[in-house]
């Protein structure tokens, strides 16, 4: 301390300068820290504003969608609900499509009469038709309303819905096929008719069902159709423009030995038409069919044909040589793991095909198929086959064969009518499906053959391999029956078509849809062997719960 007084007693002025320095260091120091508080300040404001300003809008944003914004409504289906058209006949056709396009199916069918619903009072002079003409309708499939109600033609004679960019509209559209020969286009979701075109396909025709579409062919940018058209032992083709309906070149003449029916297989880049009559099996490729139609060779990657496929075909009488000769009652698509295959279904027996190589898969003992193959899972996502055989006068027995190895899973014998409906699956979430299937369960011991049988819907799924459940009684004469989930993976139903058909007197037409879960809570269980494992309410709850799925 001493040290430092007399150093400050020697150089005063040079005490004052160090003083004066550090005072403005300190007071530099200050101003510095000064602004980086009003900084920090400055940031901590436009930080504050910003999360007010993001809550604000987040709050006017759950405002606008709770109480401006209106929220879809969700179509109410009826559980049940009937279409009645009195002095009426129906046809053997229902397609299920959303027409309205509000997400729920709706059914499209056509019946005869003098006039149409009260709902539109159409009537068959508005089109220049005799009367009583076909119409085409759309109900709704939420509460049975009709959408709308077209006079087509005299008589139908095949109606196909689905089909896309017809009359080179962006939604799929309606084919009409009627008498006197016409084709006509309508749009499903207004009954509009898109294009009308008469054609002349000889007398006492029958069209082969369904149309098939094939690639654009004429260059307008819009698929086309392929129509085969029997008339005796000959099957006659047509070729007309999806746009506008006009035909294609001249007709193709194919030569049969019987009355014939077809399926269309696709192959990798090709397609073949399949004809089979009682003993013979022919194959066509697309690209012959379109040369016979119209004379010229076009090249496009869809009309290329199969080397294998070929080898098998005789040139001149394009017969298949895939099995000997016989009463040949279905052919079927299957598919399998790479290509489709071909089941070829015999008055004794049913043969799987591979498509590749055209080789034998399986073969299995069945006798007289009295209806179309239809596919199934009785498995967890193990595709399986339906198939309901002749068994004796007004009996059958229903079986599911498992698709990949021909063994049969599951069989049924039941008392039936011959004009019952086929069966019908529906997909459910536990990667199998729900088996509805016509006709007349008795125990054996018991069963009478001294009357009709009835028509009772039954439903088998896999879960319960000893249990039915019936569902309902039908008296009355059903021209068309199907299943489908109306909504996606939900609202699984089924359509019944009743009345007399087109070839009857006119009389009552009923159309009805009806929920599966309505007639699940009122069915009576049945059991097919002594062995029961719950009690008939749980069995019927857990259906009743059980979950739909849209593959």
């Amino acid at each position: 301390m001493d040290n430092k007084d007399s150093e400050a007693e020697i150089h005063p002025l040079k005490t004052e300068d160090v003083k004066a320095q550090e005072n403005h260091e300190n007071s530099v120091e200050r101003r510095i820290v000064s602004k980086q508080s009003s900084q920090l300040s400055r940031l901590s404001r436009w930080r504050t504003a910003a999360f007010f300003i993001s809550l604000f809008l987040c709050l006017i944003i759950v405002f606008a969608f709770s109480f401006i914004i209106p929220c879809p409504e969700r179509p109410v289906s009826e559980r049940t609900w009937f279409r009645n058209y009195d002095n009426a006949v129906a046809y053997q056709f229902l397609a299920i499509e959303d027409v309205n396009e509000d997400k729920v199916q709706d059914v499209v069918f056509a019946f005869k009469a003098g006039n149409g619903s009260s709902t539109f009072n159409g009537s068959c002079l508005d089109e220049g038709l005799p009367s009583p003409c076909a119409f085409v309708a759309a109900v709704s499939g939420t509460n049975g309303r009709a959408l709308w109600e077209r006079p087509v033609a005299e008589e139908v004679e095949w109606l196909q819905c689905g089909i896309k960019q017809l009359g080179g509209a962006e939604a799929p559209g309606c084919l009409v096929v009627g008498k006197p020969v016409s084709l006509t286009a309508v749009d499903p979701r207004t009954g509009e008719v898109q294009w009308r075109q008469s054609s002349d396909f000889g007398a006492n025709y029958t069209v082969l069902t369904p149309v098939s579409v094939i690639p654009d062919v004429d260059s307008d940018g819009v698929q086309d159709l392929i129509l085969f058209i029997a008339t005796g032992d000959k099957i006659k083709t047509f070729i007309h423009s999806g746009k506008n309906g006009k035909q294609i070149g001249s007709a193709g003449s194919l030569n049969m030995d019987g009355k014939a029916r077809y399926i269309r297989l696709n192959l990798d880049s090709s397609s073949y038409f399949l004809f089979y009559t009682e003993n013979s099996l022919y194959a066509y490729s697309l690209k012959d069919l379109y040369s016979a139609a119209t004379g010229m060779e076009i090249k496009l990657p869809s009309l290329e044909q199969d080397p294998q496929w070929e080898k098998n075909i005789d040139r001149t009488t394009h017969r298949l040589s895939l099995l000997s000769s016989g009463d040949i009652r279905y052919l079927a698509k299957i598919p399998g793991q790479s290509r489709e295959n071909i089941l070829v279904v015999k008055s004794e027996m049913a043969t799987l095909i591979n498509a590749q190589n055209l080789q034998t898969l399986w073969t299995l003992n069945v006798s007289r198929v009295v209806s179309e193959p239809l596919l199934g899972y009785y498995k967890p996502d193990v595709l399986g086959i339906v198939l309901e055989s002749e068994i004796g006068p007004n009996r059958k027995k229903v079986m599911i064969v498992e698709s990949g190895s021909g063994a049969v899973q599951w069989d049924l014998k039941l008392n039936s009518r011959a004009e019952s409906p086929g069966p019908a699956t529906l997909s459910t979430a536990d990667h199998r499906s729900t088996f509805l299937i016509w006709g007349e369960y008795q125990v054996a011991g018991n069963e009478t053959s001294s009357r009709a049988p009835l028509q009772k819907l039954y439903l088998f799924h896999p879960s319960y391999t000893n249990v039915l459940l019936e569902l309902r009684n039908s008296t009355d004469q059903i021209i068309a029956f199907n299943a489908m989930l109306f909504e996606r993976s939900r609202h699984a139903c089924y359509v019944l078509l009743r009345g007399p058909q087109a070839s009857e007197e006119p009389g009552s037409v009923s159309l009805m849809k009806r929920k599966l879960k309505e007639d699940v809570s009122e069915s009576r269980v049945i059991w097919l062997s002594q062995v029961a494992v719950d009690s008939e309410q749980y069995i019927r709850d857990r259906l009743y719960r059980m979950r739909f799925h849209s593959r």
